[in-house]
């Protein structure tokens, strides 16, 4: 077993107590009386008898106290597809940024309450992220969703608007001057195409695509080196050896959800399959891909380019192919080199530069490794990236220069995301139209003349492509909330045509794509089908790259060298936030309140910088700096960060979000540079200096919880080779000499049990907010979050070993382990916990009285108390205080009130939903039928759920495996939650 020193802070690395002093609120005024007595003597008999009465009086008041009274109204006429308590799944498409997912919509009573993945889609099949499940409370953000049109901040009915705004384009139009829409990069056919057409109705009007975060330096760098600007398929469930330069694909990187089942397929291992990819990570911070890697070199960005440049030239020697002067590297990328051509077809070089010279050099080393049409894949590309960072400071340009008549944003904050907030302001100040289709409050909006709000993409018709030939169908799970229009009905009404989009789409997907497919006849049943379905597949012809140009290649190297020798001194990297990504979720509670997988900060984003520049630098956890721009934010002592480089995530400061978002975090779009054709997300920092002030983070795991014991457990792939159980040798010592009073539990019926794959799980987060959302988990909010009092039912544990310059990291999911022994159940004084038939440690809500017996006698940590009402209550502003934010509760969850205790019921209502399922079919339960939120929406598969008494089942097979233990055996609590050792793939 590998003897590792596990540790979750500096301060336990360093041996030091980060426990801090919460000042916790009074409870009542008659708690507060006797604490102030219990101050000023010692306790005595009568003071006993009086906390004994006090305890059996609340008690008795409390379990008497009545529940609010809630009336029912029923349907007069109930629609016929309708079931009561039973919900209707809508097929629809997620697409923000570059990322894509496919998802079914679940609707009770006509209300959208939670995001699963669709398991019908070849591209991410069925998997999720964080920010997906989350999306779904946007939808209910009446206080930053606008709710009609606007003209300079006043109401304006839709009629006037298109009456007014109609008659302002036509007459730019007949005077030839020129006019704007600002997109992001859009993945719908139908809405490029109409958008031609609103071109063709409006001459003059010039489409200009701009990403906030920018993948265009992909795309650039295919035409430079191929002459054809493609967007390739990375396939990394087709690699064996991973090489990653500051590519963060299973954060935010083009699309986490496709990219974590991609990875998770190469990393799963069993005696079947011994074998797993290798993961090599060259970055500048702590990002969960590097956290997830077998080896993880941390350097600064300008380092990472010369090893770059260092591994073409040794890709070059070993090759026969011309190299160039490079810069000396302290890494040995000769090893590397012979590593990846061992692989030949079978490894992967990815790198998140943006410009397009670091990208050349990508194409030439996974050319010369052999990648192409093997884990890089031309034959259907990517339709992401198409954003145009030249083109959009030309606009900017033309526009201070008042050669812009209208500008139309869609989808588009630059006053917000542009690093140049004075520039745009005036670019837009010298343009006599300005008009948003933003459907939430947004920067950009707030200056223009017209806002005309979208609907939320919940509420829209839509399509997506992509990638080549995968199509997949957006519908309106809900009517529209407010007084919103889609942009793409706004368009047709400014081009006089009378049909809606869903027509219009409708007739463009029997037009374009019917004849495509031979399965269905008529045009009306592939259509029903495709939006059954959500998802539609075609066979393309593939492109087909022409010979690389390996002159491009030298040329790059010669731009880079230039770039890399004016990085001296300290640098900075600003990177799109796994939660957050570029800030336009900055109002999502849900995603605010998501601790970071690797720091566990919440509601705050940090300059993070290494042990080693806080020690030289004197600066401590919390320190606020100011650096360059005039930018203040707190420092936060991050191992592993590469030393001399400063860390900021984009996604915050904003300050026309919403209640949730408005001046939460520092804004890091500013720090953003032009060189050349791209924007830098990285430079020189000129001055940086320490404020004075200190700032308290919101962490959740700071604490000493492991006390030494093998919590994690890990050990190589040769030695896992060797002997399956490696790593995990305590498991049968623990198992030989356990002894209990208890007699053994036998459930004749159902034993419900999750296994964990700590190999397959990267770290992202997304069953947290799955669980929230199934659940009626609360927001708390910041405050709370310091205090330790976050509902979550599940969180991910994050745990180093190794120096703090470089350490490993684990991640471990935990919840309520639901132990068949449980040390809750047994000192709870009203018998609120107990234990079901099936193996479920359960709570009776109405029962607790809140004594917290429970939660100290968990050796799990992972009950949680309601220190308030968190719903109906303005102290907790968030969407448990609104009519429309409730809205998106599940109502076959109970929402808990304050002073009782809740936890992971491994979401009992699904399993009595799939159990009257099956027995109304007059069938049994099937393997897999069942899925709690956390298992249905991880991307990488990691849970797995399932019977224990079914033989045949996936967890009673895992439950068997030599890799399988539980969590403080020792303990023999007899836990239903199971792991699977972490494996690890260093170079022998």
């Amino acid at each position: 077993m590998m003897k590792n020193n596990y540790w979750k802070s500096l301060e336990e690395k360093e041996g030091k107590n980060p426990v801090e002093e919460l000042q916790e609120h009074k409870e009542s005024s008659m708690i507060d009386v006797l604490a102030n007595e219990s101050n000023t003597k010692a306790s005595s008999r009568r003071d006993f008898l009086k906390w004994c009465g006090i305890s059996f009086v609340s008690a008795t008041v409390l379990s008497a106290c009545e529940n609010p009274v809630k009336k029912a109204i029923p349907y007069l006429t109930q629609p016929e597809e309708l079931t009561p308590g039973k919900g209707i799944w809508y097929a629809s498409t997620y697409q923000h940024g570059n990322e894509y997912c496919p998802i079914l919509v679940k609707n009770r009573d006509g209300r959208p309450i939670k995001i699963e993945g669709n398991y019908s889609s070849a591209i991410t099949g069925g998997g999720t992220t964080a920010r997906v499940q989350a999306s779904i409370l946007t939808l209910y953000d009446n206080g930053a969703r606008y709710q009609h049109p606007r003209k300079n901040g006043q109401p304006i009915t839709w009629d006037d608007a298109d009456r007014e705004i109609i008659a302002r384009l036509k007459e730019f139009s007949a005077q030839g001057r020129k006019m704007a829409l600002v997109t992001p990069s859009l993945l719908s056919p139908a809405t490029k195409t109409l958008i031609s057409q609103a071109q063709e109705a409006f001459p003059g009007l010039e489409v200009i695509t701009w990403d906030p975060v920018s993948l265009e330096g992909i795309r650039q760098a295919h035409m430079e080196s191929f002459g054809t600007a493609v967007f390739p398929e990375y396939r990394f469930d087709k690699a064996k050896l991973i090489v990653s330069f500051g590519a963060d694909f299973l954060g935010s990187w083009i699309s986490p959800a496709v990219h974590a089942r991609q990875y998770a397929a190469t990393r799963k291992i069993s005696q079947d399959k011994p074998e797993m990819s290798r993961h090599i990570q060259i970055e500048s911070r702590m990002s969960i891909t590097g956290a997830n890697a077998d080896e993880r070199i941390p350097v600064k960005p300008s380092e990472q380019l010369n090893i770059l440049m260092a591994l073409y030239n040794a890709m070059a020697r070993a090759t026969g192919n011309t190299g160039s002067e490079v810069p000396d590297v302290d890494y040995d990328v000769d090893s590397l080199a012979r590593d990846i051509l061992s692989n030949r077809g079978q490894s992967l070089i990815v790198c998140d530069h943006q410009s397009k010279e670091s990208q050349v050099l990508v194409n030439a080393i996974n050319i010369m490794a052999g990648n192409y049409n093997n884990t890089l894949l031309t034959e259907n590309p990517l339709m992401t990236g198409m954003g145009d960072d030249t083109r959009f400071e030309q606009l900017l340009s033309q526009m201070e220069e008042e050669q812009y008549a209208a500008v139309i944003f869609c989808n588009s904050n630059p006053v917000y995301h542009f690093h140049d907030r004075e520039r745009i302001t005036k670019a837009l100040n010298n343009t006599e139209l300005t008009i948003s289709f933003a459907s939430t409050r947004d920067e950009t909006a707030e200056t223009c003349t017209y806002i005309l709000p979208d609907n939320h993409f919940l509420e829209s018709w839509n399509d997506a492509m992509f990638k080549e030939g995968h199509y997949s169908l957006a519908q309106p799970a809900i009517h529209r909330l407010f007084n919103t229009r889609q942009m793409q009905d706004t368009l047709l009404a400014w081009m006089g045509d009378d049909n809606d989009f869903h027509t219009w789409l409708k007739e463009y997907w029997s037009d374009t794509l019917f004849g495509k497919q031979s399965r269905y006849p008529d045009r009306d049943s592939f259509w029903m089908h495709s939006l059954q379905a959500g998802v539609f597949e075609h066979p393309v012809n593939p492109v087909v790259l022409p010979a690389i140009r390996m002159a491009a290649a030298t040329e790059a190297i010669r731009t880079l060298r230039q770039y890399t020798a004016q990085n001296t001194g300290t640098e900075y990297l600003v990177y799109p936030h796994l939660s957050l990504y570029d800030g336009a979720s900055a109002n999502n509670p849900w995603l605010q309140e998501l601790p970071d997988p690797v720091t566990s900060v919440a509601w705050d984003n940090f300059a993070a910088v290494s042990p080693a520049f806080a020690k030289a630098n004197n600066i401590s956890d919390g320190d606020v700096i100011r650096i360059g721009n005039g930018m203040t934010i707190p420092v936060l002592i991050q191992p592993g960060q590469a030393d001399d480089c400063i860390a900021i995530a984009l996604g915050y400061g904003r300050t026309q979000a919403g209640k949730a978002g408005d001046l939460v975090g520092s804004n890091a779009f500013p720090l953003i540079r032009k060189a050349g054709t791209a924007r830098f997300f990285n430079g020189q920092l000129d001055a940086w200096e320490k404020t004075g002030d200190s700032h308290r983070f919101a962490r959740t795991q700071t604490h000493f919880s492991m006390e030494g014991r093998p919590i994690v457990r890990e050990s190589t792939l040769d030695k896992y080779q060797k002997d399956p159980a490696a790593g995990n040798e305590l498991r049968a010592y623990h198992q030989k000499y356990a002894l209990t009073l208890y007699p053994e539990d036998r459930f004749e019926g159902h034993h419900w049990a999750l296994m964990i794959d700590l190999n397959a799980c990267t770290g992202c987060s997304t069953c947290v907010i799955a669980c929230q959302s199934e659940n009626n988990v609360p927001v708390v909010g910041k405050d709370e979050v310091r205090r330790r009092r976050i509902m979550h039912w599940l969180r991910v544990d994050r745990y180093y070993n190794g120096e703090p310059e470089n350490p490993g990291v684990v991640f471990q999911p935990v919840m309520c382990m639901h132990c068949d022994h449980a040390p809750c159940e047994n000192v709870c004084p009203v018998a609120a916990t107990t234990h079901s038939v099936a193996g479920i440690n359960q709570m009776a809500y109405n029962r607790c009285v809140g004594t917290k017996y429970c939660i100290n006698n968990c050796p799990y940590k992972v009950r949680r108390f309601n220190w308030f009402a968190y719903a109906n209550n303005k102290a907790f502003d968030y969407h448990m205080n609104s009519d429309f934010g409730r809205m998106v509760l599940n109502p076959d969850v109970t929402v808990r009130e304050r002073g009782v205790v809740e936890k992971c019921s491994f979401c009992v209502q699904r399993i009595q939903e799939g159990k009257l399922n099956a027995k109304s079919e007059r069938r049994k339960l099937k393997d897999g039928e069942i899925l709690p939120a956390c298992v249905q929406s991880c991307p990488a598969g990691a849970l797995v759920f399932g019977d224990l008494n079914d033989k045949d089942s996936r967890v009673a097979g895992l439950i068997k495996d030599p890799r399988n233990y539980h969590l403080l055996e020792e303990l023999h609590t007899l836990p239903s939650v199971g792991y699977l050792t972490k494996i690890r793939n260093p170079k022998a």
